[in-house]
């Protein structure tokens, strides 16, 4: 599996040394960097070459890397049905970058560029209709970039008084769970069931 992997890593840097940035194996996987401009190109020509013939696109995601100057790394992943092979495309962006939007070699993109979109802030160029997905109209923020905040800004719930749904700032009812100490249950004063039989030994 490895052997395979090594000689598709070695084929696509040779067919497309615009794109290719470096490859790796780890874990029995093939991981490729990406120029983020050519990403389109790489895509396009990974799906029509009759080598590797990536025809499924599984998904799109991306990870928060807060301390890079190129914040995020978005991935894909594909499916070759025909080779019995997968692959992994990786490119980092900056968090004022956009990426080429991959909806004209694969419709599919459409939904998953749009839940990055909503998830991280990432844009993507030339995309039909990149709008949040899966937050609502007026959201701030991206959830997933690890500076958002847990509890998020606003809270929404139905108010039965008014027959509908509002919005508020987040009101934490207690001080939010600052522990002075490495555990939860390091330092605590609790005697749980059971304990008392010990200590009266």
């Amino acid at each position: 599996m490895t052997e395979a992997l090594k000689e598709l890593g070695n084929y696509i840097e040779l067919k497309r040394p615009d794109c290719v940035l470096s490859w790796s194996i780890a874990l029995d996987e093939l991981t490729v960097d990406v120029a983020p401009a050519n990403i389109a190109g790489l895509v396009d020509f990974m799906r029509s070459d009759t080598t590797c013939r990536f025809s499924t696109l599984i998904d799109i995601t991306a990870v928060d890397h807060p301390e890079r100057a190129k914040r995020f790394d978005v991935v894909y992943h594909f499916l070759s049905m025909y080779q019995n092979q997968r692959i992994r495309l990786r490119l980092s962006v900056r968090e004022d970058e956009m990426v080429p939007s991959i909806t004209e070699t694969h419709p599919s993109a459409n939904w998953f560029e749009r839940e990055v979109f909503d998830m991280f802030g990432i844009i993507f160029s030339g995309h039909p209709d990149m709008r949040r997905l899966l937050t609502d109209y007026g959201f701030r923020g991206y959830p997933l970039r690890k500076d958002f905040p847990t509890t998020g800004y606003t809270e929404v719930r139905y108010d039965e008084a008014a027959k509908r749904v509002v919005y508020e700032p987040v009101k934490l009812v207690q001080e939010y769970r600052q522990f002075d100490f490495m555990s939860p249950w390091e330092g605590a004063k609790y005697v749980l069931p059971g304990d008392e039989k010990e200590a009266q030994k």
